[in-house]
């Protein structure tokens, strides 16, 4: 997804440059810069630096700076924005001094900005990924022009100890987000798999770990104990009838895992831990015993509820 300009710059800015608005400043380096900043809640264009870079950095060296991010090519195709990454955190950079190696590539355009900045910066796309990046420019690149676009907008700079109590809160309420939302998640999927029991007339239980099981063929077998191998014939779907996988794709042979050491799904080591050999049963896996919000491959989509049809064959 392409971020407009007003995502990194606002708004305002488009409204208030003076003289030619797409015009570049350029370092002795050969980065070229457009740099904005709010004077009386308007974006105006700073002027340009000595083409040896901003004398005032030297005061920032140590410090962390906090700014969005995003990557374009010479023709404008978005490469990757902070914003869209999952979180939507800005990137925290170290200040560092800037070696003579690192001139004409990230590190230098970045010691020109200062705490509110908004940037646009234009690269040499061989030097950039040389200097910066460490590897030669991907062809794609190459034929937008040669070019790399970045566009910045500075959140603040600190201290690194404030930076680092500042990540830690982020990432501790982002946990907490996370948290609630799987919660949310569980009651919704613990409705969709009673609702799904229900319309299909099965007598599910809902085991202590979250498996809803159904016994279809009883048998008075050993139950297996963690550490033991068992053999398993299977047909996995989704609760749409999908199959994405069975026992009859791989010849009809069972499936030998050791219980209980996560070789297999979470749901799978706690369901089949409840049957005794020689049993059938349904399995019915809320998504967060199952693969959660990333799925498996093609065919099991995010958040899916698996249905698994299983006969424990053997217990090793």
């Amino acid at each position: 997804m392409r971020t407009a300009w007003p995502a990194l710059l606002g708004l305002a800015a488009l409204m208030s440059f003076q003289g030619d608005p797409n015009s570049f400043n350029r370092l002795r380096s050969g980065v070229e810069y457009r740099i904005y900043h709010r004077e009386n809640g308007k974006y105006v264009r700073r002027a340009a630096q000595a083409p040896t870079g901003d004398p005032t950095y030297a005061s920032r060296i140590g410090q962390i700076i906090s700014l969005h991010m995003e990557f374009r090519t010479g023709k404008d195709s978005v490469l990757m924005s902070s914003r869209q990454q999952p979180g939507g955190q800005p990137a925290r950079v170290p200040l560092d001094t800037v070696r003579r190696a690192q001139l004409g590539g990230i590190e230098e355009a970045v010691a020109l900005l200062q705490p509110g900045d908004s940037a646009v910066f234009r690269f040499n796309a061989d030097t950039v990924f040389a200097k910066s990046f460490r590897q030669p420019v991907p062809p794609f690149i190459r034929k937008a022009g040669n070019t790399l676009v970045v566009l910045a907008k500075v959140d603040k700079i600190q201290t690194q100890e404030a930076a680092m109590q500042e990540a830690q809160e982020m990432m501790r309420q982002a946990q907490e987000k996370q948290k609630q939302q799987a919660a949310e998640l569980l009651i919704k999927e613990d409705a969709r798999i009673q609702a799904y029991l229900k319309q299909n007339k099965l007598k599910g239980v809902k085991a202590p770990g979250g498996v809803y099981y159904v016994i279809t063929k009883p048998s008075t077998g050993a139950k297996p104990q963690p550490g033991q191998t068992v053999a398993v014939l299977y047909k996995g779907m989704l609760l749409d009838g999908k199959v994405f996988d069975s026992s009859e794709r791989n010849g009809n042979q069972p499936i030998e895992f050791p219980l209980g050491q996560g070789r297999v799904i979470p749901g799978w080591d706690q369901g089949i831990a409840l049957l005794n050999k020689g049993s059938k049963a349904v399995l019915l896996i809320p998504s967060s015993l199952a693969y959660g919000p990333r799925g498996a491959g093609g065919d099991i989509p995010p958040n899916a509820i698996l249905r698994f049809d299983v006969e424990l064959v053997n217990v090793k």
